[in-house]
């Protein structure tokens, strides 16, 4: 007799939206095709813990239109379970759209009114989340509406999901409300969750820290806190323990959107595999690498035997990675390295 299917180990709460963008380094205005993807922070991130062997699900609301059928068959593709999302026949799916630049991308949203606006308390109420060992939640759901803003106020406060960690990546972003309104809620938001990530960059402008022990200082809730401080590199700290800091390999950055994402998908398998911070952090860079290299806003991860060859190595190993290289573009003005902050 054949037992039942086990349920998934993590669930990653909030909105994915078709992505429009023009060939690398054409910018938005000048652009006569766009190609069609899709991108989500939550979803990213699912799709990376997917691909590195984990059972995740992504819980989130489409509209019944032909943008809501792209983003749920993408998702599926990367192995994610998306039977929880909720399909909205009153709202669209949300639209974003990424302009290339020398200095840096940036992305023009079309979200207000969508479908996962509309997420509430009772897309966490499913059973079929008995059992998630993790929740993953962002700071750009708070942003969408007040409803998802009390719905992760909920999930942090009341934990719907008992015996699940929950973390949360801040994920300021400025397109959907500025760094005033954003920073108390963010703040009491990160410090009720167990794990949180953040960049060194939205951490300086939301709260004004430029130190990752500040970071540690401001937010003592947590029982771990991750800095992330673009090319140079990510420290962990955990709350009465040491900090662990790893520099990031270096990277011919393609496109940087969706990296951040992908450093935290390999930085949470390493804690779900209950690796050391050290390790954690090395994947969440290894995991990242293969984004930052790639015009889109998720890739594949290293095959497992160059990633455990590379968690393996030694200090001086790490330091002297090779580049992982991408598609030609333009160098950025700060040169050829590439880390994740975002």
């Amino acid at each position: 007799m054949t037992g039942a299917t086990p349920g998934p180990e993590v669930a990653c709460l909030g909105e994915t939206m078709v992505v429009l963008a023009p060939a690398p380094g054409t910018a938005l205005a000048h652009a006569d095709r766009l190609a069609v993807g899709v991108g989500g922070a939550e979803s990213n991130v699912a799709m990376g813990l997917a691909r590195l062997g984990h059972r995740v699900a992504w819980v989130g609301r489409v509209g019944d239109d032909p943008f809501g059928r792209r983003v749920l068959r993408e998702v599926a593709a990367a192995g994610v379970d998306t039977s929880l999302v909720t399909v909205d026949p009153a709202a669209p799916t949300g639209v974003y759209l990424k302009d290339p630049d020398p200095a840096g991308t940036r992305v023009h949203y079309y979200r207000a009114g969508s479908a996962a606006a509309r997420l509430s308390a009772d897309d966490l109420a499913d059973p079929r989340l008995a059992g998630v060992r993790l929740l993953h939640l962002t700071g750009i759901t708070p942003a969408l509406s007040a409803g998802c803003r009390d719905l992760v106020a909920y999930a942090v406060t009341a934990r719907p999901l008992p015996g699940a960690r929950i973390s949360f990546d801040v994920n300021h972003r400025p397109a959907l409300w500025s760094a005033g309104q954003a920073a108390p809620v963010l703040r009491d938001l990160a410090d009720a969750a167990d794990v949180v990530l953040v960049g060194l960059d939205e951490a300086w402008t939301l709260w004004g820290v430029a130190d990752p022990a500040d970071v540690r200082e401001l937010l003592p809730g947590p029982d771990l806190v991750v800095v992330k401080d673009g090319a140079v590199g990510a420290t962990a700290l955990p709350r009465g323990g040491t900090a662990v800091f790893v520099p990031a390999p270096a990277v011919a950055v393609v496109e940087p959107v969706g990296a951040g994402d992908a450093f935290a998908a390999g930085f949470l398998a390493g804690l779900l595999r209950d690796l050391d911070l050290r390790s954690c952090l090395r994947l969440g860079h290894l995991t990242a690498a293969p984004v930052l290299a790639a015009p889109g806003d998720t890739a594949p991860p290293p095959d497992p035997v160059r990633t455990a060859r590379a968690l393996a190595l030694s200090e001086a190993g790490w330091a002297a990675l090779e580049p992982v290289a991408g598609r030609a573009a333009p160098p950025s003005p700060g040169g050829h390295r590439g880390g994740v902050s975002r």
